[in-house]
C-alpha cells in the first residue's frame, strides 16, 4: 500500500512511519519536512493531495492540543486549539476520501485519559469531537473507504521527554502498532484506545 503519514517527524509519526515502511510504501509530511502540510492551512491540504497521488492509506499523527486552564484561557487560544486538532483533521479527512483509491483509509489520532486532568477541558472537548464525526463519517462514505480513530493517552517516552513519571504512559511502539493494525484491517468507524 501506499500510505501517506502526517506529522512523520514527532514521537508517535516517527514509530509508526518506522512500523509501516516494512511492509508498505510510506509517503512523510509534516510542517518542515520535504512533503510539507499545516492541518491549520486548508491550501496546503489541497496542495498535499495533488502533489502525492494514489493513495491507499492517509495517517494523521499530526495533531495535539494544548492543556489550557478553563477559567482564564482567552476565546482565542481555545478557538486555535479547536482549529488545530479538530477541524483541521476533519479537513484532512473530507479532502482524503475524495483522493484514495477505493478501499482506502484514514486514522487520525485523538486522546484519552482516564480521570479528569488539570488544563483538559479543551482537550476533552476536541477529542469527543473527533471521537462522534468518525463514528458518524464511517456511516457516510462510500467505495468502501474505512475511517478511524487512535486514541493513546500519554505515551511513555513523551512523559520521559518532559520529565515526568512515564510509568503509566503507553510506549509508543504499542501505539504505532495499533495504527499499523488499523491501517492494514478491516475496522471501520472504530476508537482505538491502545
Amino acid at each position: 500500500m501506499k500510505v501517506l503519514v502526517i506529522g512523520a517527524t514527532g514521537t508517535v509519526g516517527t514509530a509508526v512511519t518506522s512500523a509501516l515502511e516494512a511492509s508498505h510504501q510510506v509517503v512523510k509530511a509534516s510542517r518542515r519536512g520535504p512533503v510539507r502540510v499545516d492541518l491549520e492551512d486548508p491550501s496546503s491540504l489541497d496542495a498535499l493531495f495533488d502533489d502525492v497521488p494514489d493513495l491507499d492509506a492517509v495517517v494523521c499523527c499530526a495533531a495535539n492540543g494544548p492543556l489550557v486552564d478553563l477559567v482564564s484561557a482567552a476565546d482565542a487560544e481555545i478557538s486555535t486549539g479547536v482549529q488545530g486538532k479538530l477541524l483541521g483533521q476533519v479537513a484532512l479527512a473530507r479532502r482524503a476520501v475524495r483522493h484514495l483509491r477505493d478501499g482506502g483509509s484514514v486514522t487520525l489520532t485523538g486522546g484519552t485519559f482516564s480521570t479528569p486532568l488539570a488544563g483538559g477541558s479543551l482537550g476533552a472537548l476536541i477529542n469527543s469531537g473527533l471521537e462522534g464525526f468518525v463514528r458518524n463519517a464511517a456511516g457516510e462514505l462510500s467505495r468502501n473507504l474505512r475511517i478511524n480513530l487512535i486514541s493513546p493517552g500519554w505515551i511513555k517516552e513523551t512523559l520521559d521527554s518532559m520529565g515526568m513519571d512515564s510509568a503509566a504512559g503507553t510506549p509508543v511502539s504499542e501505539v504505532a502498532r495499533a495504527y499499523v493494525e488499523v491501517v492494514e484491517g478491516s475496522a471501520q468507524g472504530r476508537i482505538v484506545r491502545p
